[in-house]
């Protein structure tokens, strides 16, 4: 167990890439990419967004936005673009991949409105609807809450849902054209432009969303179109998702996303319909979900003070996000707390394996934005915001509540910048990152771009660090999202962090273990593995002392002075019993940084409110996929 200091992180980063074999040769062909080389294991984690939104999305074309797919593309590669209010954008890093996932439900429906001649529209909804998108953003945004909260509550003008042929047709052609700009932008061993679209199950306004993504090319994905969710079963999603791998022999995958304001209903422990949950349902739901979105702009949904009192990090990104679902219109009480947040559902996970002989929820952990600006940005001081009501050019968005009609709104303020997706794979493809989801071999960060990687085992030591341990780590254990099966010895972990090249040090590295104990019950623990500074911050009453603070809430600033550039270490599970169905994830904290909101009050130099100012800082973070470890079968 050790702390590296700043002076070695450029070399441990050098060693650490050169450990993974990556000057192996292999070809990849498909998806129309070519042959590249590739890494004989994943050499790198690749960073990207699975969630963004553009003018296609009947949303967020509403709320404001201008752009489309190409900006979107351009800007996630690298391009300056300008955004719809007229503020240059571009990030810092250039990502490695992109998920446009405009919404399937009304592809382009608010653009076609917009655009339509207002003396042919006779729904008086609609026609209110097209005046208050041209009288002002403010009048637009209103709008279409106004929709958000009809299709929740099955209100929908019929206009809108008649004519199912004539729909088709429209979201045809715009998907047919989106597909089109994505084989331009893709480019094998640069960047990855893939495929996908938003599928918006939303019962009673609860969020049970998901992400749609494919592995293929062009050639395959248009023997398709996006699969509704408005009226729909997620089984329905599951039957679309099967008949286009039967069809076209291409590989799709969903995620879902934002539990935090699903009221209970994401993770169930039945059924939709209240009966016993099936090993059938179980399975589908493995084979079709392999990964989740465990945080993004709507809120942090890994766990919740509620459900884990003895984690005192427990409430990252939770404040704001407890009102309830999309809509607003039913509060969430503590008793949905359980099916809404990702820890918990992984522990119901171990315990309906038990039960069905197969886990419905065991996912691997990514983070995305969700942003509807076209902009895919998780940077706490280049965050766009979640539409065009609250990008930077917007004064004071960190202090303006989002309208949601009469009913009660969240704070701007309330908004996370992140998060990103990271995937361990061979070569920038589509191939290669949608395998690396696939397996699970991915995980999520609140934005900050730090390398954690983890392997486990059963006979790793320290002495593993001196050799190639990545070829230790793939040849006598498993990565990220990999199973174990129980020797009758506790597992060992090879524990690997680096901080973010461009950003702040780390805190500290834990282990989450979760696990179902000899009496049935559900339990979870979080170690203290490695931190900084670990001969002065000795352990006191189970707990290690704070990092510190270096920012100065004047400036928006901070400095690396405290926490270390990379921690490492091979853990071993001091509580192990035979038999135990449990997993563990690794969590990276790093020191305390400005959140958006302090860097907007600096710039435009607003005086946030005291609950706004008290959660100007916080530290970031990264989750990774679990490791699994069950008994033998019998």
């Amino acid at each position: 167990m050790r702390q590296i200091s700043a002076s070695l992180v450029v070399l441990g980063a050098a060693l650490f890439l050169a450990s993974c074999g990556s000057t192996a040769s292999e070809e990849q062909r498909g998806n129309g990419e070519g042959t590249i080389e590739l890494a004989e294991f994943p050499d790198r984690p690749y960073w990207g967004d699975t969630h963004l939104h553009t003018d296609n999305s009947i949303d967020a074309f509403g709320f404001g936005v201008r752009l489309g797919p190409e900006e979107a593309l351009r800007f996630a590669s690298g391009e300056e673009v300008t955004s719809t209010t007229g503020v240059k954008a571009r990030l810092a890093r250039p990502l490695d991949f992109l998920v446009i996932a405009d919404h399937s439900d009304g592809l382009g429906a608010t653009k076609r409105l917009y655009d339509a001649p207002r003396m042919l529209i006779r729904d008086e909804t609609l026609l209110r609807w097209h005046d208050m998108m041209h009288e002002s953003p403010q009048q637009s945004q209103r709008a279409v809450a106004e929709l958000i909260n009809a299709a929740a509550n099955d209100e929908l003008p019929a206009a809108l849902t008649a004519d199912q042929e004539a729909q088709d047709e429209d979201t045809l052609d715009i998907w047919s054209r989106h597909l089109d700009t994505l084989d331009r932008y893709n480019k094998p061993g640069k960047f990855t432009a893939l495929a996908g679209f938003e599928y918006t199950l939303m019962p009673d306004g609860n969020n049970l969303h998901r992400v749609v993504m494919f592995r293929d090319g062009s050639d395959k994905t248009k023997q398709t179109i996006p699969y509704p969710g408005l009226e729909t079963k997620v089984e329905g999603l599951w039957d679309y998702m099967d008949a286009y791998a039967k069809k076209t022999g291409g590989q799709v995958l969903a995620i879902p996303h934002n539990s935090n304001v699903s009221n209970g209903l994401m993770f169930e422990l039945t059924l939709a319909d209240g009966s016993p949950m099936t090993a059938e349902y179980a399975r589908r739901r493995a084979r079709h979900e392999p990964v989740v979105e465990v945080t993004q702009i709507k809120g942090d949904s890994e766990t919740h003070p509620f459900l884990s009192p003895n984690d005192e990090f427990a409430g990252f990104g939770v404040k704001g996000w407890e009102l309830g679902n999309l809509p607003l219109t039913r509060r969430a009480t503590p008793d949905m707390f359980g099916g809404s947040y990702i820890r918990e559902a992984l522990k119901r996970g171990l315990s309906l394996e038990q039960q069905l002989g197969v886990n419905p929820y065991a996912f691997g952990l990514v983070g995305s934005t969700d942003s509807h600006t076209a902009l895919a940005t998780a940077d706490e001081d280049n965050f766009f915001g979640k539409h065009t009501g609250n990008e930077p050019a917007i004064k004071d968005r960190a202090l303006q509540t989002q309208n949601l009609g009469t009913r009660e709104g969240r704070f701007g303020w309330h908004y996370l910048a992140g998060g990103y997706a990271a995937a361990w794979a061979r070569g920038n493809t589509r191939a290669e990152i949608f395998d690396a989801f696939k397996r699970r071999e991915v995980y999520a960060t609140t934005g900050p771009r730090m390398v954690v990687r983890i392997f486990g085992g059963f006979d790793f030591t320290e002495k593993d660090w001196g050799g190639d341990w990545v070829r230790a780590g793939y040849s006598r254990g498993v990565p990220m999202g990999g199973e174990l099966t129980d020797s009758g010895k506790a597992p060992s972990f090879l524990i690997s962090a680096l901080k973010d090249p461009d950003g702040a040090n780390l805190d500290r590295v834990q282990v989450v273990k979760g696990w179902v104990d000899a009496s049935g019950n559900l339990q979870e623990r979080v170690y203290d593995v490695v931190w900084s500074d670990m001969d002065r911050r000795r352990a006191a009453g189970g707990k290690i002392p704070a990092v510190g603070d270096t920012v100065d809430r004047t400036a928006a600033t901070y400095t690396n002075t405290i926490g270390a550039a990379e921690l490492r270490s091979v853990w071993t599970d001091p509580d192990y019993r035979g038999g135990q169905w449990a997993f563990y994830y690794v969590r990276v904290i790093e020191i305390p940084t400005p959140r958006w909101t302090l860097y907007d009050a600096v710039r435009f130099g607003i005086k946030l409110p005291a609950d706004a100012m008290a959660d100007a800082v916080a530290q970031e973070r990264a989750y990774s996929s679990p490791i699994w470890i069950k008994p033998a079968a019998k």
